[in-house]
């Protein structure tokens, strides 16, 4: 992915619904379907996240996309440094209301 942000969101998604479908992640995180399918078997190369099988009530086959201990882990990283930006824009923005 181009930008951590957004792995982050995609990390976070799969994190909040693991059975997710593509379709709906991709909705969430507004990507198009491919990019979403191209990004969740990057991140399982990575070791981010696994996929699992599970059949549900209309006999098809789903995944279910869980965050592995080391996806969890870059997702925590990755919040702390986001709030760490977050923090310094505002100190940024403070500074120059304060001078302005």
């Amino acid at each position: 992915m181009k930008n951590q942000d957004e792995l982050f969101k995609v990390l976070r998604e799969v994190e909040k619904n693991p059975k997710i479908s593509q379709r709906k992640l991709a909705e969430n995180v507004n990507f198009s379907l491919g990019k979403i399918n191209y990004c969740l078997n990057a991140l399982k190369n990575k070791g981010l996240v696994k996929m699992k099988n599970f059949k549900n009530n209309k006999k098809k086959i789903g995944y279910a996309y869980i965050l592995t201990t080391k996806g969890l882990a870059k997702k925590t990283n990755m919040a702390i440094n986001f709030l760490k930006r977050k923090m310094k824009e505002y100190d940024e923005i403070k500074k120059e209301i304060k001078n302005g």
